[in-house]
């Protein structure tokens, strides 16, 4: 059963598109994550599954109930802000129950919802403190508390950690995953981090400019992006990229060329080429993977990033800038000169023109 299901969805402010004609369903009990740049909707989506924005056509469905035409308050939608949105004049049990209230429920049969909710969520010690008195990630779980007391079909987050700290962030990230194993409840991410995404997502959603550019799961579209964009928008660091010829099995990358796996791809000719970080394997590195073709590739180290667990060489391989990852004990000093050679199975390829994968979209 569905979830939600969104049909056709569009939405523009002064004839400017924000979502342009949008589809999607989520499956009941999925946790998907829509990320994207700044500006590509993603907020402005949520609002509108919520009831918060109108928009201009298309369908709503929650659990197959069409919802589009309803006030937020009859949705059954719950919604949890980035901003916390806690009355500062309440304690924490009062912000709980202020709902119940407003709804006209009875306070006394909630209490022992809240206690249990309170519970779940480590708030019992707090119950009678006021937001002021409460860190960033307690006032978080506090707005997840009371959106879980409405008991929803449908949870909407809309960048709810984008104001804590790096540590609170890992924290909290993995108390959103309890709570979501725990409820089986239909849930939507919207965040821009694209480590969230990955880590939390049954699916994850990439938009941008309101177009839903891919939809997957984590690893496969990690592994094998829709689109240019896509392939450099997920990954930190990002996808090397530069432009290559496809000729055979080789790829001729200005003048050198590279073995490349080519299962499924009739196009020859100009490309643009990709590379994560992680597929370059440096001579002498114990990372190194597969064996080194007989003519390597080489480069001259420009930089290099001790990272902790990790170290980011940046190599100029004739004008075409690489970062390639290793272990942290591999450590060539800058102007040094490296040899290297790519994954072949891993070098992604896209048109030059439409920026499409030629290895087609993730499944």
């Amino acid at each position: 059963m569905s979830g939600l299901r969104l049909q056709n969805i569009a939405k523009a402010y002064d004839g400017q598109p924000v979502i342009a004609d949008l589809s999607l369903e989520v499956a009941e009990g999925e946790l998907l994550v829509l990320v994207g740049p700044s500006g590509s909707g993603k907020s402005t989506l949520l609002r509108i599954i919520a009831g918060l924005i109108a928009h201009d056509h298309g369908e709503i469905h929650v659990n197959t109930r069409s919802v589009g035409q309803l006030p937020p308050d009859q949705r059954d939608i719950a919604m949890v802000f980035q901003s916390y949105a806690l009355f500062p004049h309440l304690t924490v049990q009062d912000n709980l129950s202020f709902g119940m209230r407003a709804r006209g429920e009875s306070l006394a049969a909630g209490i022992p919802r809240i206690q249990t909710v309170a519970a779940q969520l480590g708030l019992t010690a707090m119950l009678g403190r006021y937001p002021r008195q409460l860190s960033g990630g307690e006032r978080q779980r506090v707005a997840l508390a009371r959106a879980m007391l409405r008991q929803p079909k449908l949870f909407l987050l809309d960048e709810p950690l984008s104001n804590l700290d790096a540590q609170l962030r890992v924290q909290t990230r993995a108390e959103i995953l309890k709570l979501h194993r725990q409820l089986a409840t239909t849930m939507v991410y919207v965040t821009h981090d694209q480590i969230e995404a990955l880590s939390m997502g049954d699916r994850i959603g990439v938009l941008r400019g309101g177009v839903l550019e891919d939809l997957g799961t984590p690893a496969a579209i990690y592994a094998r992006p829709a689109n240019l964009f896509v392939a450099k928008f997920l990954g930190s660091p990002s996808m090397n990229t530069f432009t290559a010829v496809l000729e055979a099995d080789q790829l001729q990358i200005g003048t050198r060329r590279h073995p490349v796996a080519l299962a499924g791809i009739a196009q020859r000719g100009p490309v643009t080429a990709g590379i994560r970080p992680e597929h370059i394997s440096l001579q002498g590195s114990r990372w190194a993977q597969g064996e080194c073709p007989a003519v390597p590739l080489d480069g001259v180290v420009e930089v290099v990033e001790f990272a902790g667990d990790q170290r980011f060489l940046e190599i100029d391989m004739d004008g075409i800038e690489l970062i390639a990852r290793a272990e942290p004990e591999f450590a060539p000093r800058p102007g040094d000169r490296v040899q290297f050679w790519f994954d072949p199975e891993r070098i992604q390829l896209f048109d030059p023109v439409s920026e499409v994968s030629l290895r087609g979209r993730s499944a």
